[in-house]
């Protein structure tokens, strides 16, 4: 593969991988609008298998070498810091609700 096509594919792999970690985020955010606790055994299942699903994504784009193991792990540090941040703001917003 020439050097250009592979950078292409490296920058369509990252995006992707971009895409289907703002999709857990969209999933996350739907499901505590919806009233599920984040204590919920719902919620953490959905959760886990999403995260799951998204760390073996990204370890096959590693082992492709369209992304590096650091690109990978910071897709899943940004996306645990936005479900962090969501998850401390749904639960000021209940809190101020009670």
């Amino acid at each position: 593969m020439s050097t250009e096509i592979l950078s292409e594919q490296s920058e369509k792999a990252y995006a992707l991988l971009r895409e289907d970690a703002e999709k857990i985020v969209k999933l996350i955010e739907v499901q505590m609008r919806n009233l599920t606790m984040p204590q919920c055994p719902l919620y953490e299942e959905v959760l886990d298998t999403q995260m799951f699903g998204l760390s073996r994504e990204i370890d096959f784009a590693i082992r492709l070498k369209l992304v590096s193991e650091e690109e990978g792990k910071q897709i899943l540090a940004q996306l645990e810091q936005q479900l962090s941040a969501l998850h401390e703001a749904t639960m000021r917003a209940r809190g101020n609700n009670a």
